[in-house]
């Protein structure tokens, strides 16, 4: 392990943005898909994707220097392993991720100071409205969204499939299930299963091809609504991923309180989310035997 000193370690964290926004523009021109049969000039790439080649050498030049890419000689760049999932046509595309990243969220994230000093909503602020009801008119944002989503929580799926039983439940209601990828992919594991997919309106109707083209049509309810209002009862497992975390403590409460509404004694509330690691200097303080111990709740 190469040791760094704090300040260059904080120096490359400062600066990691310079990469994310070159694998965003990467991402914008389709420069991984453009290699996916192999290496081509700059002079190529740049007049397939309406840039200028010096320019875009740089920016080609910068990914390689990190992997994304790999420079050969006569200016000319081929796809790394790190570089494929850039690819669009590739299971687990990571590229609508870069597209949504750096784009609105990467204007986002630029007022997070102002947030925390003013409690406002950057999204809002720059937009004009909340995340959501922007997508609902931005049919394009949105369906980059919804693969950005699939690309992150995709290979989550096969892990809660393997570690919850299912087994016993008759109706699993999927709640904020957005393009319905989990709840499809439960249903065919479980045959005997039927699924209720709950999302807003504008959301549902993207997911309703996805659920026709699985064959689920007659066994996946499509519902629409606000969960902030109401959630659809008739489950009897109530499954939420990665949805808690979008909202204050208040509004979360909200969530769970509607779910709880339409719940009987017996039904079961499953929640998958991302845990924050406990710090570094709280890790060190319970290091026993080269071992860390923790909970995760």
């Amino acid at each position: 392990m190469t040791n760094i000193s704090p300040q260059a370690q904080l120096g490359q964290m400062i600066t990691a943005y310079w990469i994310s926004q070159a694998i965003y523009a990467a991402a914008k021109f389709g420069i991984a898909d453009l290699l996916h049969d192999g290496p081509q000039s700059v002079e190529e790439l740049a007049s397939a994707t309406g840039t200028k080649s010096d320019l875009l050498y740089r920016l080609l030049r910068a990914l390689a220097s990190v992997g994304v890419f790999a420079e050969e000689d006569g200016k000319r760049f081929s796809l790394t392993p790190l570089g494929e999932p850039l690819r669009s046509d590739v299971a687990g595309s990571k590229r609508s991720l870069a597209l949504m990243m750096g784009d609105a969220q990467y204007s986002a994230w630029g007022n997070l100071a102002d947030t925390v000093q003013t409690g406002d909503n950057a999204y809002q602020k720059i937009f004009g409205k909340p995340i959501f009801d922007h997508l609902a008119e931005q049919p394009e944002k949105a369906r980059i969204f919804d693969d950005a989503m699939t690309g992150i929580h995709g290979r989550e799926t096969g892990a809660i499939l393997d570690a919850y039983d299912f087994s016993g439940i008759n109706v699993v209601a999927d709640i904020g299930g957005g393009n319905g990828s989990k709840i499809t992919a439960i249903l065919q594991a479980h045959p005997k299963m039927r699924g209720i997919l709950f999302d807003l309106p504008h959301v549902i109707e993207r997911a309703r091809p996805n659920i026709e083209a699985a064959g689920l049509s007659d066994r996946c309810q499509l519902v629409d609504g606000d969960f902030f209002q109401s959630v659809p009862g008739g489950a009897d497992a109530y499954i939420m991923r990665h949805i808690i975390h979008d909202w204050d403590d208040e509004k979360s409460l909200t969530i769970l309180r509607n779910c709880h509404a339409v719940m009987s004694p017996g039904d079961k509330l499953l929640q998958v989310e991302s845990v924050i690691p406990v710090s570094y200097t709280h890790l060190r303080a319970h290091e026993t035997n080269n071992s860390i111990s923790y909970a995760v709740f």
